[in-house]
């Protein structure tokens, strides 16, 4: 049994600092692209000398808007060679090249009178967030213990909430969302990047990279010691070396050898229905359709700023909750109730749509639906996915397995950025219908399938899986469940089967044929 474990100043400021300089410019850049609206007509008209068309001023904003989840889905397609390459820490700094360059180039864009900059601009710097929507998640659950693994897991996701409120609050037009600050909001974007150049070189890399992929004993105790605050971490080293010879038989595993790999299937298959379910359930929509709504209420056109920006701090908020209750009420708990609010709240919104022209209250119900969607996407469906494919997945198959969820997250990303606004021109409100099926086919998938995973071992984890993919796991070639030695006895450890074998007056742990001292109990076994 692990310790229950604390959290040190070393672990929350690993944690604070990689999420602040990485997923905090994720959220910022979704939101900060209205911004430079203006600068395309005036520099077209500078080039030209006559306005620009509607046609080719709307294309210009499709692509400055449409490039950032496509940069994100190539940069998820650099998650596992990055990772493997320079580790979970050396990635995120690396990272930081994909944000800086980026701010340079929207910062002088003004300068340059080049549309053309922001938009390759945008698509470089949606490189850096798709790297960091699955890195910062993946070295975070490698560094958190089990009972920490859910709370720091959600901090991500917190900072990108925290990135869309800030990039809402500065493009207020009082603050720089105006002509002669946008320039500046724009570039701002690589402050975050430069702190955490200068800081995370102070943390250690991920406890779990060390031991395993790199065979760096020595380090990986160092890192584990100062991430626990304490010396006495041999309980999780033995975890983590049990993990490493249960994978010995499959190595490491690319994206194709896990899209045929039998003992991952149902894994495989719950990560992409969620990170779909994630993107298309409509959360971008909403946000589309929320300045529409909030003028139909009534609120002046000056002042919808302020509500979005109400609407951002609640989905701060509610992500902040989710940090707090995650570990009481469980992954999929969170999961179930926030597809749930969100399939009601798009059945509702339709009606409320349809009415609101002739009920003149009904566009407050509108305004209502948009918040508790907000609220219900806050709890679960936004931070839990990136949470349970770090928990799903052993150290060989997880860095394969966050680059097939980052690139099915951009690519329905992308394709909801593409498609809504013709599918809103087509079916009006009845498109949230759409989106509330999606809700509800997603929320039966986890019902049905989708394991809680709180407070278990990532090997435990593998072992729930094991038994609807109709397979056993296996140590070093070595059946767990069958294999017996003369002498020999069974012994269940967290769950983890284990041998042990007698000598005299102190009992030896080891793995099955590899003999591995994890340690000596000092006193003399019943059978000695």
């Amino acid at each position: 049994m692990f310790p229950w474990q604390r959290l040190t100043p070393v672990l929350a400021l690993a944690t604070l600092i990689s999420a602040f300089g990485s997923s905090f410019q994720y959220g910022y850049n979704v939101a900060v692209v209205n911004s430079p609206s203006s600068f395309y007509n005036t520099t077209y008209l500078e080039r030209t000398g006559r306005p620009i068309e509607e046609n080719f001023l709307t294309l210009l904003w499709s692509l400055s808007v449409s490039m950032y989840p496509l940069g994100g889905f190539f940069g998820s397609l650099m998650v596992a060679p990055l990772v493997n390459k320079l580790g979970r820490k050396g990635t995120l700094l690396f990272n930081n090249i994909f944000s800086i360059v980026p701010a340079v180039m929207m910062g002088v864009s003004e300068i340059a009178k080049s549309y053309e900059i922001i938009i390759v601009a945008r698509f470089i710097v949606g490189i850096c967030a798709g790297l960091s929507s699955n890195v910062v998640p993946m070295y975070l659950g490698e560094l958190a213990p089990k009972n920490l693994r859910g709370a720091l897991g959600i901090v991500p996701q917190l900072f990108i909430t925290v990135g869309i409120l800030s990039a809402q609050v500065l493009g207020i037009r009082n603050i720089l969302g105006n002509n002669t600050g946008w320039t500046l909001m724009l570039g701002l974007t690589g402050i975050p990047a430069l702190l955490e150049l200068l800081l995370l070189p102070f943390f250690p890399e991920s406890p779990r990279y060390m031991l395993i992929q790199k065979g760096d004993k020595n380090t990986a105790k160092k890192a584990l010691q100062r991430l626990r605050g304490w010396d006495d971490v041999d309980s999780e080293m033995a975890e983590m070396h049990l993990e490493d010879e249960s994978e010995k038989a499959d190595g490491r595993l690319s994206v194709l050898s896990l899209l045929s790999q039998r003992s991952l299937r149902w894994q495989l298959v719950s990560i992409i229905i969620m990170n779909m379910g994630q993107q298309l359930s409509g959360v971008n929509a909403i946000y589309y359709y929320a300045d529409n709504i909030y003028a139909s209420a009534g609120v002046e056109e000056n002042h919808i700023q302020f509500v979005t920006v109400g609407t951002g701090a609640v989905n701060v908020f509610m992500t902040i909750s989710a940090v707090f209750i995650v570990e009481a009420s469980g992954r999929r708990l969170l999961l179930l109730c926030g597809f749930g609010i969100c399939c009601g709240a798009c059945v509702l919104l339709t009606v409320a749509l349809n009415f609101q022209e002739s009920v003149t209250w009904m566009p407050y119900i509108s305004i209502a639906c948009v918040i508790i969607y907000v609220i219900g996407h806050a709890i679960g469906p936004s931070p839990i996915p990136s949470l349970m494919t770090t928990e799903m997945f052993r150290q060989s198959a997880r860095s394969s397995a966050f680059m097939v969820a980052g690139s099915v997250h951009w690519l329905s990303n992308f394709t909801v950025g593409l498609v809504f606004p013709f599918l809103e021109r087509g079916l009006g409100p009845y498109s949230f219908i759409l989106f509330a099926i999606i809700c509800l086919v997603t929320l039966v998938y986890i019902w049905l399938v989708v394991p809680e995973t709180k407070n278990k071992t990532f090997l435990e984890i593998s072992q729930m899986f094991a038994k609807r993919n109709k397979v056993e796991i296996k140590l070093a070639d070595v059946d767990l469940k069958t294999r017996a030695f003369r002498g020999e006895e069974v012994l269940s450890l967290g769950g983890i089967v284990m041998g042990w074998k007698c000598f005299n007056t102190a009992c030896v742990f080891y793995f099955t044929s590899n003999v591995y001292t994890i340690f000596y109990l000092s006193f003399a076994c019943a059978c000695c």
